[in-house]
């Protein structure tokens, strides 16, 4: 396909564009390439403003069912295309998000290295895999677009080969061709065993190398080894919230996987060790420790004799291999001639290859000392153990509230828990946390519900046992309402050795497993200070969270946008963090915020770097968790690059956050937060008496965004809705935002705010807020990415597709109204122009997708309408599938 005229400065759009145009022409004929080259042009020269909308004929409706199907997947691959040409050209890096860059600011403020250093001893940051299902494309296609990320990567270096000896640029060109071959849309709905793999992929093929080589790279910015703060986590397999596929049985499979994944890492890494590590005592002395680790290696080779660092990486390599046969049951891929004892955890595995190192930094002033592949080796086994990523268990307060109550029943305790009031659930539940008698009994019949719960917290009890207690820390209470909905998990802890009332002291209880509450709802959000002053209150909560150090908080983006729109949801996860800071300093607790964003900006979506340097003062502590999901995993980590540039914009931010000082006088505070307060105010009522007020705007929704239509993909191993009602207030966040981003309304990212700045009358006191209170820049920053992607005349279009018309005529024009007010309020307070005006990079990036996106929209809106009407040939509901899968693609943060 030919480049648009506006993103000319970009030679890598041009040129896999102009590969793309030619398989197209290879494989589907002259006359789709044509027809394609005709539509693209046309809608160019519409979103050019060259010519009047109106007098451009996009000629759509001269495309049969196959060209359809054809074109849709044209547009998508090349929007697939351009997000890698822009990932490469740094279109999505920002600036100064770099450590060396934050450590910089923060010496001109004096803040030295030696505070950051003491900070990063305590601190973690933890991107958290989900399979939240927002991620459309399959694996293979993921697969297809990194080999070409790759082979770009070797074009730059000026190779006109591969290392296999291909041409590169048709090495390209074949990766392009396989991709228009392979089947975009998955045949059947993911199970969680898929998702896992997926994760594993990531966690396996780009976490496992990029960390080590980027703390290597903060070793030489700090001047010192960097403390190990960066660790990945998962909840793929664990989270069982609403979803009733994962059992026991996947939690299990979750973990020996991702065992088995980094023992064979670490198996590869001692091999390719031992090939380097040729040092012959013929020509430097031998370190007693490496000698007496070599002897009792059993590698007594006579090639090897003079080799002790060779002799000794084979008694590791042996004992790694027994560990794998422990932990996975299966023999290492590259059985060694030695046998070992396995390693009891991953310290011990440490322990020998530190005394490798310590060895080899030992003579020739440090030549050989463990900053190369050895060191990044032992940086692997201190981020990854021998589990390669903490695992959440997730469940909804509800199921385990229902899980107790049979317990306690069945147990003779209490015939009727559900009925007590806080209070007496409270007393009860410390009553039984008090004493270590279990409820259960192995001769108690109980429901299908209860084993599960039990069965799923013994496989964690396990597994504690077997890879160590670092593979699952965290047990997430999702709608977490008060003190007994924590209470009750550790009851259910208790029951499998994870809880215990007195630990080695006699007296200290253990929580091996910490329950974490999530509050998610609006007023979910507004309770949540109050019930953890309660939690902190109780003697044995303060006791354990003393001994740990800290306790964390999940808050919801996705729930609380739902519930309050966006403005409010925003505003109100702020004020809760700030609330919630009072509650832990008081307790003298460490406070852990567990952040739960989505890929969308109305679930939480955006600048991860701004977005955790606008947190409240004082909230991060240089302790963060954020959930990655969907197409933000493939996004932010889909290659080893792209994940290093990623990562370091978010340690980078949680330095900052944690160590710089108030950016705010206390008066701004006070007279921004009423602002704030004021604004929220009326964005919640305008989002609430559209969405929950308005009759029929359930059917309006339903009928006007593809939320029926995006059921067929089969893209999660969740359902859509909590249960099998239609109501909004059941639909999950993520295909509420999803439908809204396909009809181009983007509603949950905006709907509200309009209302709320025109509403508000001290308008110089917003622009003062847009420019002085980094929390206000990045709320309007990411509403403004979202009302650049929507289009009010397209999505008309979809309006149209409601059937009662009356119903459109009404509520549609609200809509259209509330955004015309956001958008002009927006430039109003950001004292631009136009969208984007400050942000070019960001602009073109929109600018070129634009015209991609709206004949898809248009094909869309046409199968769906054919599709209602009864049509039933195949065609049209691939097309609709491709189209949704296309157009999130070219989004990109859609879900």
């Amino acid at each position: 396909m030919a480049d648009l005229p506006s993103i000319t400065n970009n030679p890598d759009i041009r040129f896999l564009g102009k590969l793309l145009g030619d398989v197209i022409r290879a494989y589907g004929g002259e006359a789709l390439y044509e027809r394609t080259e005709s539509i693209r042009a046309a809608s160019v020269e519409r979103h050019r403003g060259a010519t009047d909308d109106k007098s451009v004929d996009l000629a759509l409706d001269q495309l049969d069912l196959d060209e359809t199907v054809d074109f849709v997947r044209g547009f998508m691959l090349f929007s697939m295309l351009a997000n890698l040409a822009e990932d490469r050209q740094g279109v999505t890096a920002e600036q100064g998000a770099d450590l060396a860059s934050a450590l910089d600011r923060l010496a001109e403020e004096g803040i030295d290295k030696a505070k950051a250093i003491a900070l990063l001893q305590h601190a973690l940051l933890a991107p958290v895999l989900t399979a939240h299902p927002t991620e459309v494309r399959r694996k293979s296609m993921i697969d297809h677009r990194n080999r070409i990320a790759a082979l770009m990567l070797l074009r730059d270096t000026g190779a006109t080969d591969t290392p296999e000896g291909d041409d590169v640029e048709q090495a390209i060109l074949r990766q392009i061709a396989l991709l228009w071959q392979t089947r975009v849309l998955r045949r059947e709905r993911l199970y969680v065993t898929d998702e896992v793999e997926t994760a594993l992929s990531y966690l396996r093929d780009v976490f496992l190398p990029a960390l080590p080589a980027l703390y290597q790279r903060w070793d030489r910015a700090l001047g010192e080894r960097t403390p190990g703060f960066l660790k990945p986590g998962s909840w793929i397999g664990g989270d069982r919230d609403g979803n009733p596929f994962v059992t026991a049985d996947s939690l299990r499979a979750a973990l020996a996987k991702a065992s088995e994944a980094v023992l064979v890492y670490y198996l590869d890494a001692v091999h390719a060790l031992g090939a380097e590590l040729s040092i012959s005592t013929n020509l430097a002395p031998a370190d007693t420790a490496v000698t007496a680790l070599a002897d009792a290696s059993g590698d007594n080779a006579e090639s090897r004799s003079d080799e002790p660092y060779r002799r000794a990486l084979s008694g590791v390599y042996a004992r790694l291999a027994a560990t794998h046969l422990a932990l996975t049951g299966k023999a290492a891929p590259r059985p060694g001639p030695l046998t070992g004892e396995r390693y009891a955890d991953p310290q011990a595995f440490r322990a020998d290859l530190v005394i490798i190192a310590r060895a080899l930094a030992a003579g020739g002033g440090g030549t050989l000392s463990s900053g190369g592949a050895l060191g990044r080796l032992i940086r692997a086994v201190e981020t990854f153990g021998f589990h390669l990523a903490t695992l959440d268990l997730r469940q909804n307060s509800a199921v385990l509230e229902r899980v107790v109550a049979e317990l306690l029943k069945v147990a003779g305790v209490e015939d009727d828990y559900l009925a007590m009031n806080e209070s007496q659930r409270v007393s009860l539940l410390r009553h039984e946390l008090s004493n270590a008698r279990p409820l259960g009994s192995a001769f108690a019949e109980y429901s299908d519900e209860t084993k599960s719960e039990l069965a799923i917290l013994r496989a964690a009890a396990t597994a504690h046992a077997t890879y160590g207690t670092a593979c699952i820390v965290q047990h997430i209470v999702s709608m977490a309402q008060s003190v007994s909905d924590l209470l009750e998990l550790n009851v259910l802890l208790k029951e499998v050795g994870l809880y215990r009332p007195q630990g080695t002291d006699g007296q200290t209880p253990i929580a091996a497993i910490m329950a974490v509450p999530l509050f998610e709802t609006i007023g979910d959000l507004e309770a949540a200070p109050e019930i953890m002053t309660e939690w902190f209150a109780l003697p044995e909560v303060r006791a354990v969270t003393a001994a740990r150090g800290y306790q964390e908080v999940m808050i919801g983006y996705s729930d609380s946008n739902k519930d309050g729109g966006y403005l409010t949801s925003t505003w109100s996860l702020s004020k809760g963090s700030t609330a919630l800071r009072s509650v832990f300093a008081d307790a003298g607790v460490g406070m852990q915020l567990f952040h739960g964003r989505g890929g969308a900006v109305g679930r939480g979506g955006g600048s991860a770097f701004a977005a955790i340097r606008a947190q409240p003062f004082g909230t991060v502590q240089g302790r963060i968790r954020i959930t990655e999901q969907g197409e933000v995993i493939a996004g932010k980590y889909g290659t080893r690059d792209s994940a290093m540039t990623n990562l370091e914009a978010m340690a980078s931010a949680t330095l900052l956050a944690s160590l710089e000082p108030e950016q705010l006088s206390a008066a701004d505070t006070q007279r921004f937060s009423e602002a704030m307060d004021q604004l929220s105010a009326s964005a919640f009522k305008a989002y609430r008496d559209l969405v929950y007020g308005t009759e029929g705007f359930r059917t309006f929704f339903r009928e006007m965004t593809p939320i029926a239509e995006i059921s067929g993909l089969k893209i999660g191993s969740r359902p859509a809705s909590r249960t099998k009602s239609d109501r909004i207030e059941d639909l999950r966040a993520i295909p509420w935002v999803f439908s809204w981003a396909q009809a181009r309304v983007m509603l949950p990212g905006w709907y509200g705010v309009g209302q709320a700045i025109d509403a508000f009358e001290d308008k110089a006191l917003l622009r003062d807020m847009a420019q002085g209170w980094p929390f206000f820049a990045a709320t309007l920053a990411n509403m403004e990415q979202v009302i650049a992607k929507s289009d009010m005349g397209i999505a008309a279009r979809y309006a149209a597709l409601v059937e009662d018309r009356s119903l459109a005529d009404a509520i549609f024009p609200r809509i259209e109204a509330g955004w015309r007010q956001a958008h002009d309020g927006l430039l109003d307070v950001t004292g631009q122009s136009r969208l984007l005006e400050a942000h070019p990079a960001l602009e073109t990036s929109i600018r070129l997708r634009l015209p991609y996106i709206e004949p898809l929209n248009l094909l869309q809106i046409e199968l769906i309408k054919r599709r209602r009407a009864g049509d039933e040939d195949e065609r049209i509901g691939e097309g609709i599938l491709l189209s949704i899968n296309a157009i999130a693609t070219a989004l990109r943060n859609s879900g």
